[in-house]
């Protein structure tokens, strides 16, 4: 059975809204200067619990008030640390140039992802080998839905362990993650 539940059933709220580019900007400022990790503004999960177990009436307005009350330094902190990030953005914008993009997209194109692909292939190589199965490489619907390969009927996406931290991207993998991390002297991965 399936159930809805209307946006204006859980929250009544002020949507603001912001010129084209600027949240993506703003977003990326935030995970790279870490403004709004728990370590900055608190287990926010945690404290709205904290919050609802001390007020009656519970909306966006009395959470604002409660929250500001305790921690009344932490937003203007983040703004900071955000403002500070933005700046580096806008320094590093400037240096970008047509030889600069042309350099990215082609390691993009033929170092990153032909060395992903190989390691693609071993990691599946190994894995199969130790689990005395076979293993293929996925097809492109395969790929498109996350799958970068089999080993006997399991399908895993492989990734390099950086992509732990990548909080940016919007993709949901639904099969086993293999986290990857080239070493020295070769590949070290896990099976998630």
């Amino acid at each position: 059975m399936k159930y809805k539940i209307k946006n204006e059933d859980i929250v009544k709220s002020n949507k603001n809204t912001y010129p084209k580019y600027t949240t993506q900007l703003m977003n990326l400022a935030n995970q790279n200067a870490g403004a709004t990790r728990p370590r900055s503004v608190g287990q926010l999960s945690e404290l709205i619990q904290d919050y609802a177990k001390e007020v009656d009436s519970r909306n966006v307005e009395s959470w604002r008030v409660w929250y500001l009350e305790k921690y009344p330094d932490n937003i203007e902190q983040a703004v900071n640390k955000i403002l500070s990030q933005i700046e580096n953005l806008k320094k590093a914008i400037m240096l970008i140039d047509h030889d600069m993009v042309k350099s990215w997209v082609e390691d993009l194109m033929f170092e990153k992802t032909y060395l992903g692909n190989l390691f693609q292939e071993a990691i599946l190589i190994k894995l199969a080998d130790e689990l005395k199965l076979p293993y293929r490489s996925s097809s492109p619907v395969e790929e498109s839905q996350g799958i970068d390969g089999f080993v006997g009927d399991v399908p895993y996406s492989i990734k390099p362990l950086t992509y732990k931290t990548m909080t940016r991207l919007p993709e949901t993998i639904d099969v086993k993650i293999i986290y990857y991390e080239k070493k020295k002297d070769g590949i070290q991965f896990e099976v998630g």
